[in-house]
C-alpha cells in the first residue's frame, strides 16, 4: 500500500519524538555520541519533513494538530531537563537578580568576593564569572520580569517556550492572513535545534526573534508605529536585528523611527553609570571570543576586532552586535533578507 503525505509526516513525526527523547536525557552529555546520534537522526527526520510539508499543497487539519501536539510533547522533555553547568541562562538568572537587588549588571563581576554571598545555586556555576553582563538593556529587563515572578532558570526557560508559542501563533496568522498553507508552521515548530537551544539550554534569542516577527507582522498590517517600536525592542534584546534597518526605509514614517529610537535610549535609563553608558564585557569578548573560526581568521587579515570596535560608540559597543556583525556576514545576510522582505512587501501590499 502506497503510503500518502499525512501518513509520511506522521511517522517522521514519531521519529522525531523518539530521537529528540533521547536527546533530552542524555542532555547533560553534550557532545557524545549519545547525544549527537539521535540528533543526527532528528536532523535527516526533519528534512525528509521539509520535503514533504512543501511538495503537498494541502494537509488535512488533523495533522497540523497533530505536529504542533508533537513538538509541545519534545519542547516539554527539555523544559523538565535542567540546562548545561555552562549555558548563559545562569548568566540571565544572575543579571534578573542583581537587578532586584539594585545592582547593575554592566558593572557588577560575579566572581566578585564581595558578591559572594548573593549568589545561588543555580548562579555560581556561570560561565566567565570574570567579566560583567554583555546583554542589552531589553534583555536585561526581560530577565529582571522573569525573575521578579519567579526567580529560577525554569522559570526562564519557560517564559522562552512561551515566546516560542507566540510565534507558532503569530505564524498561523500570517499564513491564514496571506491565504497559505497552515502546515508550513511545522517548518519552525519540528525544527530540533529550536526544543534544544529553547527549551533544553534557554537562550534568549527566542524574544528577539518573537519581536521582530512582530514588527513584520505589523507592518503587514500597517500599523507602523507598533513596527517601529517592536523592531526598536527586538535591537535591544539581541543587536544582530539592526542590519535589517535599510528595509525599513519608507516603510515607516520619522516620527515613528523617532520614537522608536527614544524607546531605545530610555531602556539604558536604569543602567547609566555617572551619566554614561556603561560598556560591560564589550572589550573582553572582543579581545578573547571567537566563533566560526575559520571566517573569523579570514576577517581578520582584512580588519582585526579591535578596528571594529574603536570605529563603535555608545549602546552599539556591545559584544552580541561587534561580534556577530564581525563574524557571520552581515552583508550576505542582508542580501538573503532583503530578498525576503521584498516579497513579504509584495504579499502585504506595502
Amino acid at each position: 500500500m502506497k503510503l500518502t503525505p499525512s501518513h509520511r509526516l506522521y511517522a517522521l513525526g514519531a521519529i522525531l519524538l523518539v530521537s529528540l527523547t533521547i536527546c533530552s536525557r542524555d542532555f547533560g552529555r553534550r557532545g557524545e555520541p549519545s547525544f549527537f546520534t539521535p540528533l543526527a537522526v532528528a536532523g535527516v527526520a526533519y528534512l525528509l519533513a521539509l520535503r514533504e510539508l512543501f511538495s503537498a499543497p494541502e494537509f488535512p487539519k488533523r495533522v497540523l494538530v497533530f505536529g504542533l501536539a508533537l513538538s509541545a510533547l519534545w519542547h516539554f522533555q527539555f523544559l523538565r531537563t535542567p540546562p548545561g553547568p555552562d549555558d548563559d541562562i545562569h548568566r540571565y538568572v544572575w543579571d534578573g537578580r542583581m537587578q532586584r537587588l539594585g545592582y547593575n549588571p554592566y558593572i557588577v563581576v560575579p566572581n566578585d568576593p564581595a558578591l559572594a554571598r548573593l549568589h545561588t545555586s543555580e548562579t555560581r556555576s556561570l560561565n566567565n564569572p570574570e567579566v560583567p553582563s554583555p546583554y542589552p538593556a531589553g534583555a536585561q529587563l526581560f530577565f529582571r520580569a522573569v525573575t521578579s515572578i519567579h526567580e529560577s532558570m525554569f522559570a526562564m526557560k519557560l517564559a522562552f517556550v512561551l515566546c516560542d508559542l507566540a510565534i507558532v501563533f503569530l505564524l498561523l496568522d500570517f499564513l491564514r492572513r496571506t491565504k497559505q498553507a497552515a502546515h508550513w508552521v511545522l517548518a519552525f515548530a519540528w525544527n530540533p535545534l529550536l526544543a534544544i537551544e529553547v527549551a533544553g539550554s534557554g537562550h534568549v534569542d527566542i524574544l528577539g526573534v518573537l519581536l521582530l516577527l512582530v514588527s513584520a507582522a505589523s507592518l503587514a498590517r500597517r500599523w507602523r508605529t507598533i513596527a517601529a517600536l517592536s523592531f526598536a525592542l527586538a535591537v535591544a534584546v539581541k543587536f544582530l536585528p539592526i542590519v535589517l534597518l535599510p528595509l525599513y526605509w519608507k516603510c515607516v514614517r520619522i516620527r515613528d523611527a523617532a520614537l522608536a529610537a527614544i524607546v531605545l535610549g530610555l531602556l539604558y535609563l536604569p543602567f547609566l553609570n555617572h551619566g554614561r553608558i556603561p560598556l560591560g564585557s564589550l572589550g573582553t569578548y572582543v579581545q578573547r571570543f571567537r566563533f566560526n573560526d575559520p571566517v573569523f581568521a579570514m576577517l581578520e587579515r582584512v580588519a582585526a576586532p579591535q578596528f571594529l570596535w574603536t570605529r563603535l560608540s555608545g549602546p552599539w559597543r556591545h559584544p552580541f552586535f561587534v561580534r556577530r556583525l564581525y563574524i557571520r556576514g552581515t552583508c550576505c545576510g542582508c542580501c538573503r533578507s532583503y530578498g525576503q522582505f521584498r516579497r513579504c512587501r509584495s504579499w502585504s501590499g506595502l
